[in-house]
């Protein structure tokens, strides 16, 4: 199945109000599922003999509202939080010898990496969408976090 054909699908459940929707088609499954952000997952062999890929696409509905982020903000007590934008492991430092991208107290600026999420084998990197200081590192070396779950304060 290609992109294209996928974006044709998640048109047609957003614009039918439909909360769900799963198609199989010989190895390939596709699990639509609208709550909150809207996330496709296609996973399927590509290619044939001796090893099989498994490709993977995820795509998030940006126009969905967050699922409870206004309340998590106003937790934290700070209008400068960066949350998880997916689930995953969350990694403080590049590998496990190497210092942590930041700690409390650190002046950061916008676009500055502050940690990794693991997800599906594929490494994220989390940026700094503010200039400003570490007030707060609210997640642990790899812990699991969940999409929108606070990770780090900046005043």
């Amino acid at each position: 199945m290609e992109i294209k054909e996928i974006i044709e699908l998640i048109k047609a459940v957003s614009e039918n109000s439909l909360t769900s929707f799963e198609l199989e088609q010989g190895n390939t499954k596709i699990s639509i599922k609208k709550k909150g952000p809207k996330v496709v997952r296609v996973a399927g062999a590509a290619g044939s003999g001796s090893g099989a890929a498994e490709e993977i696409v995820t795509v998030l509905d940006t126009q969905a509202e967050p699922a409870a982020a206004p309340q998590k903000t106003a937790d934290i007590n700070s209008d400068k939080v960066i949350t998880s934008p997916l689930v995953g492991t969350f990694y403080s430092a590049s590998s496990p010898d190497a210092e942590p991208f930041v700690k409390e107290g650190d002046t950061v600026k916008k676009g500055q990496v502050l940690g990794i999420i693991e997800a599906m084998k594929l490494m994220n990197e989390i940026e700094s969408e503010y200039d400003g200081v570490i007030e707060a590192v609210l997640v642990g070396n790899e812990e699991v976090v969940e999409y929108g779950q606070p990770l780090f304060r900046i005043r």
